[in-house]
């Protein structure tokens, strides 16, 4: 699964978000992704690609700030 997926999933399940409406340009706060929320986020993709967040990680703003995230940190695994 690639990280938009991953993200479309997530949302679906815990808030009922309509899959299509999880675009880059969506604002996350919008969504209804709250801090709690973006913590449960972060730790799905954390467990599904097996990778860890550093502590002091700047907060996404939008679905395309997470999804670049995502991206950029499973492009470093070993």
């Amino acid at each position: 699964m690639d990280s938009i997926g991953l993200i479309r999933e997530f949302l679906e399940e815990r808030l009922g978000v309509a899959p299509e409406t999880v675009v880059a340009e969506a604002p996350l706060g919008e969504l209804g992704v709250d801090s709690l929320m973006m913590l449960e986020l972060i730790f799905e993709f954390e467990d599904r690609f097996g990778v860890k967040l550093s502590k002091d990680l700047k907060s996404p703003r939008t679905v395309g700030e997470m999804v670049s995230l995502m991206d950029r940190l499973r492009s470093q695994q070993p």
